[in-house]
């Protein structure tokens, strides 16, 4: 393990006004997206789509630091034949992959899930760093559904399940992303999701230290402390803000280089918005960077203004452009909703 080399990667993933792009849907939940587009999701358009994303040269060049990418995804090349890790590449960005298999039900734990996926993993990390991922991601689904969900076996067989990942990633010379996400279904309040990811964060640092993960060379990629979707009472963004910070202060070591939020469900505005007021309010009382690692609210607006169509791809780029920059300045905590009026 080169500890220098992983912690400059990860310090770039995290570079001020920049964040990653979450690229790596699964044929299926790819295909979810196509479907409400009216576009069939073969290998092809898949490409296309994310050929046009690549080659946003704003985008990508000025806000996006990295992108997750899907196993089909690293191995295409774009209509041109150039491989579409070398498009990243060139404009500035790390590619970084996927690696886990999904969450599948926990045995003996009804309602819960655990990601799976280490069996033979080592062996694909070494064939994804020469195909040229940098930094890789692992995704744990905690649900919260009553007093008794999630339980302390669920969230604990997750942590486990990520630092044995991520120690795999850093024997390889690739930053993990550790994604522990604590889901916003239900009609939970704020508080509940406050306590729930406390007790999932401080887990997982501890399975990570347990495993000898070096905090440096790691990123995180949490949920927001935020009400469930199903809540009748939303806290604002303010709220969202000072409960998210206060609870990482309590859980997350200084000595992790950054924190990436995914969006979890929320609009693009709400995704943004809670990303700002998180640097514009409370930069100074962090020891790590706050950024982005944001999907749907990167792509749902470029998507829609694609549509499919050769002749939408300056639209679908210009859309794209404009979402990553208002996260860029929302980790520079400068972003305001006024700007949003200028798409």
């Amino acid at each position: 393990m080169d500890l220098d080399a992983l912690n400059a990667i990860a310090v770039a993933m995290v570079a001020p006004g920049k964040g990653i792009l979450a690229a790596d849907e699964s044929s299926g939940t790819i295909k979810k997206r196509f479907d409400s587009i009216g576009v069939d999701s073969t290998e092809e358009n898949r490409r296309d789509y994310r050929e046009m994303l690549f080659r946003t040269e704003e985008a990508m060049r000025d806000h996006i630091s990295g992108v997750i990418l899907f196993d089909e995804t690293i191995r295409q090349n774009a209509a041109d034949g150039t491989p579409l890790v070398k498009l990243i590449q060139d404009a500035g960005s790390i590619p970084g992959i996927k690696v886990d298999k999904g969450a599948k039900d926990l045995a003996g734990a009804p309602g819960e899930k655990v990601t799976e996926g280490l069996d033979g993993l080592r062996e694909r990390l070494a064939d994804y760093h020469a195909l040229g991922a940098r930094f890789a991601k692992w995704r744990a689904v905690i649900d919260i559904a009553g007093e008794e969900i999630p339980s302390g076996y669920c969230i604990s067989t997750n942590a486990h399940a990520l630092a044995r990942y991520a120690a795999l990633c850093q024997e390889a010379n690739i930053v993990p992303i550790v994604e522990p996400e604590v889901l916003m279904d239900g009609d939970h309040d704020i508080d509940r999701c406050y306590e729930v990811t406390e007790f999932t964060l401080k887990s997982l640092f501890d399975e990570l230290y347990a495993q000898d993960v070096a905090l440096e060379g790691t990123i995180l990629k949490p949920n927001m402390v935020i009400a469930g979707k199903g809540c009748p009472t939303q806290a604002s963004v303010e709220e969202v803000a000072e409960k998210t910070v206060r609870c990482f202060r309590a859980a997350v070591p200084a000595a992790l280089p950054g924190i990436v939020f995914l969006s979890g469900g929320q609009s693009d505005e709400e995704a943004t918005a809670h990303l700002n007021a998180m640097n514009a309010g409370y930069k100074d009382q962090m020891p790590w960077g706050l950024s982005f690692s944001y999907g749907r609210a990167l792509q749902a607006a470029p998507l829609k203004a694609w549509g499919g169509k050769v002749e939408n791809v300056p639209a679908a780029q210009a859309a794209f452009a404009h979402r990553a920059r208002m996260n860029g300045l929302a980790q520079l905590g400068q972003w305001t909703s006024d700007l949003e009026k200028a798409a």
